[in-house]
């Protein structure tokens, strides 16, 4: 009782009475459920829930998740249902402990996969209601303070999950405190020999760094006093976690990063903070290129802070944070401050967006492994902040490049982005973009994402959205290639594409186990069905051919260059114009080659492998094409070459140059023409040149 009633005292602070009585009323609730029920430590059980309340009550959380705090295990470990909850105390209660039930469940020990459902199973938790994520976090902070009981295999378990999951995400909900808790709780757990040695020195550093902390403590408040600014200054000691995780990234010994002395000075208003800093800067010297403004410019979970490193007395490094009261609550409680200052507008709606961004990413994301890919790149990134054409902030991951930029201004924005004037400049959509960047996006009506930026890009969105764009892309080109490939098979069974019945459609659904006829389709297209297959399985039993015939009468039309799921052979570099013959490659679609394409022998019997194809006399594009060139070599003949080349419109996409001897040489070269009768124009631009003895086209 002595310690529901230290938490009423507590709570009386804050809430109204009739809250107050609501909490008492649910403590009482789940002691009866919990009765005899023990903790793995022999405690009762119920000093878990009233543990998890007293951190949230800590918080200034609202009466209901403190209510749900105490209820928390009950669904779990009794009898009890969400609907008596529901009945008993309120329908919000009710999913609030059964959200944070759900959440128990997860256990991140298993597979990769089951990892990643866990995981989307948390976000959804969070988007429904964050509160459900604070007492999670609470119930995971209490456990981890009651380690000890547990064996060292299950230990060193819980604290990896709570370091690689429960942490980050404690920080991008700006929860400083449980963030910092969490480290320290779970590096002694995991690395209990190293953490014990880092106590000792970090210790037996402090004897000498005292007298050190007090001297620049004192400068400092004696200072501020002189210029009225009231304020509070205190010496931060620095966690073992993150001493740990400096000395593997940066490579430094202990000493070095020990010997940064850490302040923070919190004073009464954003004015004050400006003020002592310039006050600061008259009393050290500033280091430079070290000043961050977190106030004017917040990180993405709400945290605001003038940052800035100095050299004090002695030449001692120091770190110095200057902030409001409200914005260390803000840094030390994150998303939890809101309900203690009930400021809706300050921290909520960032860590809102973010959980947001998360569901609109799961949305997207083909499975749960895509997912924890995508997230786990966006947990806790460095930040850079860059600015529209506007004048709008963008805060984005340390690496992101302008394709990043496009899609966190709008999906549509990616995937129309053709390139991008960084500070009125041109520059490749690959480049890493700086802090204070002026970024202006510009679009194409019918552009589209482009693979390969999935090599560079840094955000969850971007990739998600290219990915999900692609898939989407894929899917409909492979419906569009299956239609052709089973209609051109249906020819031998007297009928065509469109009068297929519904008959023969029920009839292949069933056959094949597929959920649709767009999914068939999509099979065939991608090569991992044979259209005539699908074709003699559609038709009634009556009409079934036992042998394929030994030709199809109409070749496959080809009207424009790669797509998704038809591409062309590097081997032989077909153009429009060549005669040409495709296979069918599981998982890739149609492959196209030169028919003379000595690649093709093996297969170039099998009749539905390979099949005859006609250049559409629409047909557009780029294609690549390989010629060699053999020459007298003089000085600026490759230039000569290259201009003859540009002349005829036409685009050098690789060339190399081998030597035959100090006289003559071979240049290999790959170009981008629209057909044969361009690449003919090309040859003979570049036969006409007198150091030139020979021009032929690559043939396999």
């Amino acid at each position: 009782m002595e310690a529901i009633d230290a938490l009423s005292h507590k709570l009386s602070s804050y809430l109204e009475p009739t809250q107050v009585q609501d909490i008492i009323s649910a403590y009482q609730f789940a002691d009866k459920c919990h009765e005899g029920q023990t903790r793995q430590s022999g405690d009762p059980y119920i000093t878990h829930p009233l543990a998890v309340a007293n951190i949230l009550a800590d918080m200034h959380l609202d009466h209901e998740s403190l209510m749900a705090a105490l209820l928390h295990d009950v669904i779990e470990d009794t009898d009890v249902s969400k609907g008596d909850l529901s009945k008993r105390f309120s329908p919000t209660v009710a999913n609030l402990v059964d959200g944070v039930s759900k959440l128990s469940e997860i256990e991140f020990t298993s597979k990769a996969e089951q990892q990643a459902e866990n995981f989307q199973k948390m976000t959804l938790a969070m988007a429904k209601d964050i509160r459900v994520m604070l007492v999670k976090l609470a119930d995971r902070l209490h456990n981890m303070r009651t380690l000890k009981v547990l064996s060292p295999a299950k230990r060193r378990r819980i604290a990896r999950e709570t370091l690689e999951i429960y942490a980050p995400i404690a920080q991008r909900l700006g929860i400083n405190d449980i963030k910092i808790e969490f480290e320290e709780l779970g590096f002694a757990a995991m690395y209990p020999v190293r953490h014990a040695r880092m106590q000792e020195a970090r210790k037996a550093a402090r004897g000498h760094r005292k007298e050190i902390v007090d001297e620049i403590k004192d400068s400092i408040e004696i200072r501020l006093e002189k210029e009225s600014i009231t304020a509070e200054v205190t010496g931060r000691e620095k966690h073992l976690w993150s001493i740990y995780q400096k000395m593997k990234s940066k490579k430094k010994s202990f000493r070095e990063i020990m010997d940064v002395f850490a302040f923070r000075i919190v004073v009464d208003s954003v004015d004050d903070c400006y003020r002592t800093l310039g006050i600061i800067h008259n009393l050290f010297k500033p280091v430079p290129g070290e000043f961050k403004d977190y106030i004017a410019i917040p990180k993405v979970n709400g945290y605001q802070s003038l940052h800035n490193i100095l050299l004090g007395m002695h030449g001692v490094p120091i770190e110095i944070q200057i902030r409001t009261r409200d914005m260390d609550a803000m840094a030390n409680f994150g998303i939890a401050s809101h309900w203690l200052y009930k400021s809706k507008e300050e921290g909520m709606p960032r860590a809102n967006r973010w959980v947001q961004g998360l569901l609109e990413i799961q949305q997207q994301a083909g499975n749960s492994l895509e997912f924890i890919e995508h997230v786990k790149t966006d947990l806790f990134p460095d930040e850079v902040y860059v600015f529209t054409s506007k004048g709008e902030i963008i805060s984005l991951p340390s690496g992101a490049t302008p394709v990043d930029f496009a899609y966190a201004v709008h999906t549509d924005v990616g995937n129309g982005c053709v390139a991008c004037k960084i500070n009125g400049q041109l520059t490749s959509l690959s480049e890493p973009l700086q802090s204070g960047n002026k970024i202006k996006i510009i679009t194409a009506k019918d552009a589209q994402p482009n693979p390969s930026w999935l090599n560079f890009v840094m955000t969850a969105k971007a990739r998600s959205a290219i990915r999900h764009f692609l898939k989407h892309q894929q899917h409909e080109e492979s419906v569009e290639l299956g239609k052709r490939l089973l209609d051109r098979a249906l020819e031998n069974f007297g009928t065509n594409y469109k009068s297929i019945r519904k008959s023969w459609i029920k009839r292949i659904l069933t056959e094949t186990g597929a959920a649709t006829f767009e999914e068939v389709l999509q099979q065939i297209g991608l090569g991992n069905s044979l259209a005539y297959a699908v074709a003699n399985l559609m038709a009634p039993p009556s009409k079934r051919q036992e042998t394929m015939p030994e030709e199809f009468k109409s070749p496959i039309m080809i009207d424009a260059s790669e797509g998704l799921v038809i591409n062309y052979a590097r081997c032989c570099h077909p153009i429009p114009g060549d005669p040409i013959l495709g296979h069918l490659s599981p998982g890739k679609g149609l492959v196209v080659h030169r028919e003379a394409c000595n690649n093709l022998n093996e297969i170039r019997t099998n009749v539905e492998k390979c099949m005859p194809l006609n250049w559409s006399p629409k047909v557009t594009g780029d294609f690549p094409v390989e010629f060699k060139v053999e020459l007298v070599s003089e000085r600026g003949i490759i230039a000569t070459l290259a201009s003859r080349i540009a002349e005829c419109e036409a685009t050098i996409h690789q060339i190399s140059i081998k030597e035959r001897d100090s006289h003559s040489g071979i240049v290999d070269l790959v170009i981008d023409v629209k057909g044969r009768v361009h690449l003919a124009k090309v040859m003979r631009r570049i036969r006409n040149l007198s150091q030139v003895q020979r021009v032929y086209r690559i043939k396999s």
